[in-house]
């Protein structure tokens, strides 16, 4: 019985093997293979009879079938009895040679089939395929395959059959005609061949170790001779390939003789068929196998073949591969192989022929012979040994090779030379000098075009250049004598820069070697190493490429690294300074990075620490070797600005060091004849040695410059004619500039107490001698920009000077004013329509360090600097239309910055000017030079002249001392001056007034006596305001301004209040007019004194007020229309309310601006809200509106006079000061307004405001909508921000609350979102809601009960109704409702009683069961079609039962379980969701009747562990909970804890290796219930729902897979195979992939 079972499983499967899909078919195949696991022998006999009655069956479910087979017999090869073998033997024979044709899927599967079973029973297998391999007859195709793959996988058991096997297998070559069997028999013979030589190769482990070679030379030569002298002609490529990969290791076996015999035929027909294929490597495999089989047998064949040999496979090599074809990188490999055999046996002609070609003008040809070269000098090194100085002689010309591969490739020959000894053979230093120019290749400039595939770039040759050389220094010992100390002669020449970072890193690794070993004092011998630099050139280099540190892969730590090592070379005093200066440098470059080191701060580093150098050698002579070297050096750097400027002062810090006054002349001169003027970098670099050599040089410094400037080099080019020659005196002008700025450095550098003397005697008459150019003795202006700035900067340094000296006030500068007139010329001369260069800016900061000097300037002359200034800066055109201007984008952000900081000179200039003369009066004239710039009509001259006055009178209040109290007079002109500003139409401008204002305001309170840090809290305010003024809205401008205008008033004294009046009514003729704000006031004065007997005529003043504000759109007017509405209100309410509710709605802006003002005051709002809330309630809400053409329905409209008061209402709580108002109506605002939204969900518009509200939108946006419940709702949320309820609005928008209100079928939703927002954040206001809710519960009005029962469920779920003793009250009222005729209202009531658990839980164990009879009564609703009401009756009570008492549920326990279980699988999720988490809280009570609750949880058990891949997360995770409560219950406490870990809501599962440890679980525990729980899974076969269809029948296979043998009887397997069969026909692939796996599983209860 049981066999027949296994047999029907089997039969299922393979039945069910015509099944599509691939998933499908894969599972059925790892089920027969399970199957298989258990009983191996019964699955392959029916597997065989299947296949043999299903004659017909298709080849692709044939192979499904036979791959399994072959899986079950590899698997079990060893438990296989010979019967079964036997069978499967024939069964797969009989597949594999069934069709003539051949059909590789299938019988390929067949022929795995026999390879499996041969593993073990060789002599079975062979016995029944060689009955398919009968002399005289061509064998099917696959029968060779087999054999081949059978000797391949059972060399030992399959050789001995190879020579009968070849010997009916020769004369079969002749009869076969198609090529696919001709490529058979080459695959066998391929596979016969290597698996001979395997057998050769262990004879030792063999079974017979009397196999010789010579046993199949001669049947594989004969084989030989036909695939040689006629298959390989033939022209099918595939062939020809088939027959080459069998020749290689053919060659093994056959005879020497023969084999020498074929090779002059053989090696040229190999060799030919290179250019008959593209694909070379199978040609090149073989070719390798031959050669290495010839030299095996010392042939004398191969020195005649070797020219074609070398010619044929040189070509090879010299085509890329391409490495995304892997074929084409292996043929390499195998070609390189050839090479290594060829080498080894002919040395010197493999050179003889390779060295020639790398002279090949193919760039390709010359690649290919380094590589070969590297492969021959790896492999064969023995053989080359004494070739060492030829190969190194014929490299010389590649050396001098541009190609970028042909320089990787020599690179890589170089690098196998290292490993070799090659380096250390004369000429190898040639070789390391080619690599260090590798390493100093510069980057490549980025192209445009991509780079083709085969391109190689510089970069890429110099990052293997820089990889071979560090691992040459660091890994190849040998190499330790080449390098040290030969490196170090790369270190100096400026053509290897590019190299220093490598060259240092390598040079610093070798040196540490050489200190190891012991040689720290004679780490360089110069008597050894004649071209060694100097010690002198040595530090100059390290030195100065260490001052751009990031350069090159950051050189400058390696070269300062290098350096230390070196200190003792250098001078032996310079190891403990060294050694403690050099590591705080190497750390300072690696603290930073490019962007963030101060380089001027760096250089300083550096310069100090060769300062500290000079000190701790303090030997003269070797001071001026360096000095020397380091002039010597300059040359070398014309390309590189930046390090020349740096070695400049480098020289000048050395010569300040030197005691010889004659060398220090003789290299100043030196310097000067030498430099190269024309380049800015130089200029800089040299007049900074000048400058810093004169700090311990300056009378040295100053005669030289001097003897210069008399010099002739000055004098060439100053005659009449040669303003006509050819400009050649620009070089002139660059030496005169250079002076120039030597002798401010020079000024700036020296010691002041000796420079103060020679200021003007000599500096400035030197100076002023290279500007100032005459021709026949009149004065010429220089057009040189260069000369200009040089002088400016120059004069800026000789001020700094003075100033900083000690004694700078009593130096009087007689020459002061002329250079100060001489800055205001440059000034002048400058272009208004642009900033092109940098004069202006420079020559102010000069200006600025030269007013504040002795003399004072004369007043016209302060007044031309000033007003000079003013113009040249304040009135260039704004950057934005420069940059507009000027095509060249590229500078922008340098003009932005020039712009910047030319401004900021103005500035600086200002406040220097205004330091001379610190009062009210100096403030006063410096404002009259600013006055018309504040005023101007173009923007940008308002904004820079206001930014500039904030800046003076911050500067002003800064630098304020009074010492006696005094009046600040002109206060309120100046504040007349700035507070119109505060409107202004530019923000920086309103921004930059509001500072001018607050300043000026201090300063007044410094006048009055306060002290400076004294801190006015009006005034303070100020800083406040300015974030109002960033956007130009004017509502918040003009509130600013108000706010201002009130400090300004409280602020300015009584004697300055009239001028500021006068000087404000100046300002009314402001473009901007936000100036004339005060005639409105008149109006509200007439309106104050006589507005009491106006009654009658209010509504028509109302109605000229709201023409008014239609008339004129301006702010001052609405202002004061507010104001006026108000003043009338406080006099007559009843008519402005009654006249403004008479407006048409909907309500334009003027109107609602209007009702806005009556919020000013609270007294008066609280009447006005009252009389609104009156028209609210005392009419009807809508009007039912028979609706005749769509039939019997009715709509609901509007009534005009309550949506209008709710509109009156919105605007009124809409203004901030209508808060107090609100606050004292809160209870009453609030409930009117809650059910007038309940009455007016679904409440449409009257059709004639429904046409007007179209046209407004159409016309323009409408303030708000008009429609009844968004007018309603936006009323509710304003009224409750505006009274204090701020949170409450913000949580219930939060959460969508507003929208759910006015939704039709989501209203009551949005009503509990606002109550709960009541119950966290307005508590205390409940008590009084509730009380006028209460009567609501008794409406007429469906929506009004629903509306108040939906507040009051919600409420209950708070702990607040509690705490303000509301419960039992709202209890009640609510219990009340479950017999309300409308449905959601008892929906409501019963969601609302469960919500207690959670707001008062202490309360349930009181009214218990009193909660729990209504929840029963809920469930058994009878009027509840949808089961919506039993739904929230399931949902409530979950709440409840952790709070009950235990004999209240025990009694109804039983009852809900039965009444729930029925919705386990209802289709709608939330019932699905409800019921579980019920059933899951009810298992808290089943103590009591635990036997009985226990069967239930049976029960439920499979459906709740189905719905775990339920399509809704949320029934999901209630199926989590559900099972987390049953698991104690269940008396087993492995699935207890799995259910605790594993169910986890914040947990993904893995479902199937969660089910199948549930059901170990299960079967351990209750394996009786094994057909009850497999049963209860098969009425789930059915479901609707795809993913439980799918686990039901994984359930059942994992229950099988873990039941004891005693227990399997109870299973109906017929019922259960039939039912699964059945579903194996799901239309869903998944479902069937399950059915198999468990079809597979059945076999543990057969």
């Amino acid at each position: 019985m049981t066999e027949s079972r296994i047999k029907r499983l089997a039969t299922t499967l393979m039945d069910a093997t015509t099944d599509k899909d691939p998933l499908v078919q894969e599972q059925i195949y790892n089920a027969l293979c399970y199957l298989g696991e258990s009983e191996p022998e019964e699955i392959l006999n029916s597997c065989d009879e299947y296949l043999r009655q299903h004659d017909k069956l298709a080849y692709p479910h044939r192979v499904i079938i036979l791959k399994a087979m072959e899986t079950v017999v590899k698997n079990s090869i060893a438990l296989l009895d010979k019967s079964t073998a036997k069978v499967v033997i024939f069964l797969a024979s009989n597949e594999m040679t069934k069709s003539k044709e051949v059909i590789r899927d299938w019988q390929q599967a067949a022929s795995n089939v026999l390879v499996a079973v041969g593993q073990r029973f060789i002599n079975k297998v062979m016995e029944e395929v060689l009955t398919k391999f009968q002399p005289g007859i061509l064998p099917h195709y696959f029968v060779m395959q087999t054999f081949a793959n059978l000797s391949v996988s059972n060399v030992f058991g399959m050789v001995p059959f190879l020579n009968s096997i070849l010997g009916t297998m020769l004369p079969m070559l002749g009869m076969a005609k198609q090529d696919h069997m001709k490529s058979v028999f080459c695959y066998a013979l391929q596979h016969f061949s290597e698996s001979i030589q395997e057998y050769l190769a262990n004879l030792d482990k063999a079974p017979d170790p009397t196999v010789r070679k010579d046993t199949f030379s001669n049947e594989i030569f004969s084989a030989y001779e036909v695939l040689f002298n006629s298959w390989l002609q033939h022209r099918e490529a595939k062939l020809r390939l088939a027959v080459v990969e069998a020749m290689g290791p053919m060659s093994y076996l056959m005879p020497s003789e023969k084999l020498e015999e074929q090779l002059p035929k053989l090696i040229p027909g190999i060799l030919a068929l290179y250019k008959k294929h593209t694909e070379a490597f199978y040609i090149s495999k073989s070719l390798c196998q031959i050669l290495e089989a010839s030299v095996n047998i010392g042939s004398r064949s191969l020195d005649v073949q070797l020219d074609s040999l070398l010619g044929t496979l040189h070509p090879q090599i010299c085509a890329p591969a391409d490495p995304s074809v892997p074929l084409t990188v292996k043929n390499h490999t195998e070609v390189l192989r050839c090479f290594t055999v060829l080498a080894c046996s002919f040395p010197d002609r493999v050179l003889a022929f390779l060295l020639p070609k790398l002279e090949s003008s193919n760039e390709r040809t010359r690649v290919g012979t380094l590589l070969i070269m590297r492969q021959i000098i790896n492999s064969a090194p023995s053989q080359m040994e004494i070739k060492k100085p030829f190969i190194i002689s014929s490299m010389k010309l590649t050396l001098q090779d541009s190609n970028n591969k042909v320089k990787r490739a020599v690179v890589q020959v170089i690098s196998a030379m290292a490993h070799h000894g090659y380096l250390e053979q004369p000429g190898g230093e040639a070789m390391m000098e080619f690599l260090v120019r590798q390493c100093a290749l510069p980057s490549d400039a980025p192209k445009k075009q991509p780079l083709d595939a085969d391109d190689l770039t510089s970069d890429s040759v110099q990052s293997i250049s820089v990889n071979t050389l560090f691992l040459l220094s660091t890994t190849v010992d040998r190499m330790n004598k080449v390098l040290w100390p030969y490196l170090l002669e790369f270190v100096t020449p400026i053509q290897f820069t590019n190299a220093l970072t490598p060259l240092c890193k390598s040079l610093m690794y070798l040196a540490m070697k050489k200190q190891e070993e012991g040689e720290n004092a004679s780490l360089i011998c110069y008597d050894l190493n004649a071209n060694l630099p100097s010690p002198y050139a040595l530090m100059t280099r390290l030195l100065v490429v260490s001052s751009q540190p990031y350069v090159g892969d950051c050189r400058g730590a390696a070269a300062l690294r290098l350096l230390n090592v070196l200190h003792y070379s250098v001078h032996p005093a310079l190891d403990q300074l060294w050694s403690k200066k050099v590591p705080l440098l190497v750390e300072h470059i690696e603290e930073n990075t490019e962007n963030s080191l101060c380089q001027k701060e760096w250089e300083e580093k550096l310069l100090l620490f060769l300062q500290e150098t000079l000190s701790a050698v303090s030997d003269n002579a070797w001071i001026c070797h360096f000095v020397t070297e380091m002039c010597g050096q300059l040359n070398s750097y014309n390309g590189f600005p930046l390090e020349k400027n740096f070695l400049y002062k480098c020289i000048g810090t050395t010569l300040g060091a030197c005691t010889s006054k004659d060398l220090v002349q003789k290299q100043l001169q030196e310097l000067l004849e030498t430099a190269r003027y024309h380049e800015k970098a130089e200029r800089e670099g040299l007049a900074s040695c000048f400058g810093i050599c004169a700090i311990n040089h300056l009378e040295e410094t100053l005669a030289k410059l001097e003897d210069f400037v008399r010099s002739d080099v000055l004098k060439k080019s100053v005659g009449l004619f040669s303003m006509f020659k050819d400009r050649s005196d620009n070089e002139v002008e660059k030496i005169k500039s250079t002076l120039i700025l030597c002798y401010g450095y020079v000024a700036a550098y020296a010691p002041k107490e000796l420079v103060l003397s020679r200021i003007e005697a000599d500096i400035l008459k030197n100076i002023f001698q290279c500007f100032n150019t005459k021709v026949l003795g009149i004065k010429v202006e220089t057009k040189d920009l260069t000369l200009k700035l040089c002088l400016i900067r120059s004069i800026c340094m000789i001020s700094q000077a003075i100033f900083n000296s000690v004694k700078h006030g009593d130096f009087i500068f007689s020459r002061k004013a002329e250079l100060v007139a001489q800055m205001v010329e440059f000034i002048k001369a400058e272009p208004l329509e642009a900033m092109r260069t940098p004069v202006r800016q420079r020559a102010m900061i000069t200006c600025t360090y030269l007013v504040v000097l002795e003399p004072h300037l004369s007043d016209p002359d302060r007044t031309e600097l000033i007003d000079t200034c003013l113009a040249s800066v304040l009135a260039l055109p704004p950057l934005e239309v420069v940059k507009e201007r000027d095509e060249n984008g590229d500078d922008d952000l340098h003009k932005e910055m020039l712009y910047g900081d030319t401004i900021s000179a103005l500035k600086d200039l200002l406040k220097s000017l205004l330091r001379r003369n610190l009062t009210p009066h100096g403030l006063q004239d410096m404002f009259a030079h600013l006055g018309s710039w504040i005023k101007s009509n173009k923007e940008h001259e308002r904004q820079r002249a206001v930014e500039v006055s904030a800046a003076l009178l911050d500067f002003y209040l800064t630098k304020l001392k009074v010492s006696t109290v005094i009046p600040f007079y002109n206060l309120g002109v100046l504040i007349a001056l700035f507070s119109p500003r505060c409107s202004d139409s530019l923000a920086s401008v309103r921004q930059h007034a509001v500072d001018c204002v607050y300043c000026l305001l201090y300063i007044q309170l410094c006048y009055e006596g306060f002290a400076r840090d004294h801190r006015d809290e009006m005034v303070e305010g100020l800083k406040a305001l300015k974030k109002g003024l960033e956007e130009p809205d004017f509502t918040i401008l003009f509130h600013a301004c108000n706010n201002i205008a009130t400090v300004i008033g409280k602020r300015v004294p009584p004697d300055q209040l009239m001028s500021l009046l006068l000087a404000m009514f100046e300002g009314l003729a402001d473009p901007d007019k936000n100036c004339s704000r005060a005639a409105t006031v008149m109006i509200n004065s007439l309106l104050k004194e006589r507005g009491g007997v106006l009654q009658e005529k209010v509504p028509d003043i109302m109605s000229i007020i709201h023409s008014k504000l239609q008339e004129v759109d301006e702010e001052h007017v609405r202002k004061a229309a507010q104001q006026t509405v108000y003043i009338l209100a406080s006099q007559h309410k009843s008519m402005v309310v009654s006249s403004l509710l008479g407006s048409s709605l909907p309500f334009d802006s003027h109107t609602c601006t209007m009702w806005r003002s009556l919020a000013t005051e609270p007294t008066l709002t609280s009447q006005i809200l009252e009389q609104l809330l009156d028209k609210v309630n005392g009419d009807i809400p809508y009007k039912e509106s028979k609706c005749f053409l769509l039939g019997s329905g009715s709509e609901r409209i509007a009534t005009p006079l309550p949506l209008a008061a709710t509109c009156a209402l919105y605007e009124i709580m809409s203004a901030p000061e209508s808060g107090a108002a609100v606050l004292g109506l809160y209870p009453p605002l609030f409930v009117t307004l809650l059910l007038r939204v309940s009455c007016t969900v679904g409440v449409q518009l009257p059709k004639n405001l429904q046409s007007k509200e179209t046209r407004s939108s159409s016309h323009g946006p409408a303030p708000r909508s008009l429609h009844p419940c968004s007018c309603a709702v936006e009323t509710l949320k304003v009224m409750l921000a505006r009274g204090g309820s701020q949170e409450v609005a913000r949580a219930v928008g939060s959460a969508r609350g507003w929208e759910l209100m006015a939704s039709p079928k989501r209203h009551h939703d949005g009503i509990a979102v606002l109550a709960g927002a009541m119950a966290r954040h307005a508590g205390p206001r409940l008590p009084l809601i509730v009380k006028n809710l209460i009567p609501t519960l008794s409406s007429v009005l469906d929506s009004q009960r629903i509306t108040t029962t939906a507040f009051f469920a919600e409420l209950l779920s708070s702990n607040v109704v509690n705490d303000l003793m509301l419960l039992e009250t709202m209890m009640d009222n609510t219990t009340a409702r479950q017999k309300d005729t409308c449905m959601l209202v008892r929906k409501l009531a019963l969601r609302g009683l469960g919500n207690i658990a959670s707001g008062s839980p202490e309360k349930v164990r009181k009214h218990g069961a009193k909660l729990l009879a209504s929840m029963v009564n809920g469930m058994d609703d009878k009027d509840d079609p949808h089961n919506l009401v039993a739904l929230e009756a399931m949902s409530s009570l979950s709440k409840l039962l952790d709070h009950v008492e235990e004999r209240d549920i025990q009694s109804m326990l039983l009852h809900i379980a039965i009444r729930i279980r029925p919705f386990f699988d209802s289709e709608q999720s939330d019932l699905r969701q409800s019921s579980i988490v019920l059933f899951g809280n009810l298992t808290k009570f089943s103590e009591g009747n635990c036997e009985v609750f226990f069967e239930q949880i049976l029960n439920g058990l499979v459906t709740l562990l189905l719905h775990l891949q339920d399509p809704k997360p949320e029934v999901v995770n209630a199926c989590k909970f559900a099972l987390r409560m049953c698991g104690p219950n269940m008396g087993c406490e492995g699935l207890c804890d799995m259910f605790l870990n594993h169910l986890r809501e914040d947990r993904s599962l893995h479902y199937g290796e969660f089910m199948n440890n549930v059901c170990k679980h299960l079967m351990q525990s209750y394996p009786e219930m094994l057909n009850r729980l497999i049963l209860t899974n098969l009425f789930y076969f059915k479901s609707n729902w795809v993913d439980i269809r799918a686990a039901a029948p994984m359930f059942i296979g994992f229950l099988v897979l873990h039941v004891d043998e005693d227990h399997c009887q109870q299973v109906d397997l017929d019922h259960l195979i039939s039912a699964l069969n059945l579903l194996l026909k799901d239309p869903v692939p998944a479902v069937r992939v399950k059915v198999a796996e468990t079809l597979g599983r059945l076999v543990r209860i057969l």
